[in-house]
């Protein structure tokens, strides 16, 4: 195929929009779009819709909510996202970590229609949320957040999704007013519902297997368009309806109309209820679709605006509360499919949404004949899939800091909150982040032949006037522990008859008032013991942070870097020798007749 049907200019990859274009991605796109893009664009989202179509409806089914849903979600969220996506290939809708998020987040609601406006209202919380993150700019703050936590969420939500579709396999449900955990609801239905449903039973295995045979044909013939989900979805309602096996639970009509506008039941009470889970969800959702948008853009050299994704996963969930849909993301599986199909821009996302609604509207009353426990097989292989063993495995060999935040993450998920353990995992970033960025390291320099500067090694003599450090790391106040331990073993090296300490800042970073009050009184101390300190390496932020905080008063002298490596160093240990001037050691004497 032409380059120009599978990928934009190459020119464009280094241009990143300005202006208000950059607000509109998809509208940017049209200012160089082709015939050959266009009709690349549809062939991936045709390929994107039928997967979009079985998927849509078997998310709608983990949330608790009527397949027609998450129909709707595919189509609108997969609409309003492509067109605001800083990602080309990027699609938006429901996805099984958010859906499963969702079904624990309203495990109270036991009533399908409250459920239904509990969700949308939900819905619509998650976009407001992500918008406001959008709009102050701190979606760069994702960044902070280790991959680790989605490794560890997608172990659990995976685990709780099997969990959640074995009812729809073995034809038992959940206790009718219970509201303990996935785990207890579980057991529960196992023990109360009855004996398994054998039809039920043989419906959901021959999906399964269905479903793992069209893969592996598919793999093998590398007919990789093959629509295996829809395939599988068809053929078995088929059978089930020919070998007439009423007792199946079926996902019932849907209407076959699109989704119209709706002001969400706005209640008060329900909206605090809903508003922490709705935080945890906002941002499980920012993680899923950066993710999924820098593993491809690492592949296709595009650049991304992070707050613009944040941007258009907002407007796609406020829009889609308005819309009557379910909360969404982007899709892995999908947006897998959208590149695989050759999808050039933001477009094959919008096409895609077109195509389902065209299905909704044609074959929406076929819909009555698909057994939850085809569904339910096709969530139980998707559970299954969602854990990646090469990831899980490296994050838990990696470092004991991924390795706590993926397991402290799953098992929260299961035996917690699913909603709740992606707010555990943050925290955990965090609180873990923050102690190393706060670290600094430590350096002792010694005066060679020629006065020049090299770091210290342990059989290098030791001048009793002269002492030398250099400091290197975060200068903020998560370094202050450290700072002042480094301060301590700076005094402990110090002897009596010391009388400069050259301290060498050129390689610390973003000083703020707590770090600079900390060097200030380090140099009051030296002052009152007769050391003067010399601070050399001072780097142009450092110098604005000194005069700011009329640093000039405690230090004796400042050395600000120079273009020359070491230069400002070498200006500092002349003054050194200029103060001491007869009152030498040894070592000053050897180093000054090997000038």
């Amino acid at each position: 195929m032409p380059r120009s049907a599978t990928a934009p200019n190459p020119d464009r990859l280094a241009t990143f929009p300005s202006g208000w274009w950059r607000f509109f991605p998809a509208l940017d796109s049209l200012r160089k779009y082709s015939l050959s893009a266009a009709r690349a664009d549809l062939i991936a989202g045709l390929s994107v819709a039928t997967v979009a179509v079985p998927q849509g409806m078997a998310y709608a089914l983990v949330a608790g909510v009527p397949v027609e849903y998450g129909l709707y979600t595919a189509i609108v969220m997969a609409a309003i996202g492509a067109f605001f996506a800083s990602s080309r290939e990027l699609i938006n809708g429901p996805t099984n970590a958010i859906s499963i998020a969702v079904l624990s987040a309203l495990a109270t609601v036991t009533v399908t229609t409250d459920k239904v406006e509990a969700v949308i209202l939900l819905t619509l919380l998650i976009g407001c949320i992500q918008v406001a993150i959008a709009l102050f700019r701190i979606g760069d703050l994702t960044r902070y957040i280790s991959h680790s936590v989605i490794v560890g969420f997608t172990v659990g939500a995976s685990i709780l999704l099997i969990l959640d579709q074995t009812k729809n396999i073995i034809g038992t449900h959940y206790i009718a007013g219970t509201h303990e955990h996935f785990i207890m609801r579980f057991w529960g239905s196992i023990a109360e519902g009855g004996p398994v449903d054998m039809h039920t039973l043989w419906v959901g295995i021959g999906s399964i297997a269905l479903l793992l045979f069209l893969r592996a044909a598919k793999h093998k013939v590398g007919w990789t368009r093959f629509p295996e989900l829809l395939f599988t979805v068809i053929l078995i309602s088929l059978v089930a309806w020919y070998a007439g096996a009423a007792d199946v639970a079926v996902v019932g009509t849907i209407p076959a109309k699109l989704p119209h506008f709706a002001l969400p039941a706005l209640n008060r009470w329900q909206i605090s209820e809903l508003a922490p889970s709705a935080l945890a969800i906002a941002t499980l959702g920012l993680l899923e679709a950066i993710a999924m948008s820098k593993s491809i853009a690492a592949k296709n050299g595009q650049r991304l605006d992070l707050n613009q994704i944040c941007l258009s996963e907002g407007l796609a969930n406020v829009g889609g509360g308005f819309f009557r849909c379910i909360p969404g993301s982007g899709s892995l599986t999908r947006s897998a499919i959208n590149v695989q199909a050759g999808a050039v821009t933001q477009w094959a996302g919008i096409f895609s949404a077109g195509t389902v609604a065209v299905i909704v509207l044609l074959f929406a009353p076929y819909a009555q004949f698909i057994p939850k426990a085809c569904l339910g097989g096709i969530l139980l292989v998707t559970g299954v899939r969602m854990i990646d063993p090469k990831s899980l495995i490296y994050h838990l060999r990696a470092s004991k800091f991924d390795a706590g935040i993926v397991l402290a993450t799953a098992f929260s998920a299961v035996f917690i909150s699913i909603e709740f353990c992606v707010l555990i995992g943050v925290f955990l970033s965090f609180m873990l982040a923050v102690p190393r960025a706060g670290r600094m390291l430590l350096t002792e320099f010694s005066i060679t032949g020629g006065r020049n500067i090299a770091e210290r090694m342990p059989e290098d003599p030791v001048c009793s006037r002269i002492v030398m450090f250099g400091l290197e790391g975060e200068l903020f106040f998560g370094s202050a522990p450290t700072l002042e331990g480094h301060f301590r073993t700076i005094e402990a090296r110090l002897q009596d008859n010391t009388r400069v300490l050259l301290l060498r800042l050129k390689r610390v970073r973003n000083p703020d008032a707590v770090c600079m009050h900390l060097i200030a009184q380090f140099a009051d101390r030296m002052s009152e013991r007769g050391v003067a300190v010399m601070i050399c390496g001072v780097r142009d932020d450092l110098y604005e942070a000194m005069l700011r905080t009329d640093f000039d008063m405690h230090a004796h002298e400042v050395f600000r870097e120079q273009k020359v490596r070491f230069d400002s160093t070498k200006m500092a240990v002349r003054r050194a020798y200029e103060l001491l001037g007869s009152d030498v050691c040894d070592h000053c004497t050897h180093v000054a007749g090997q000038r």
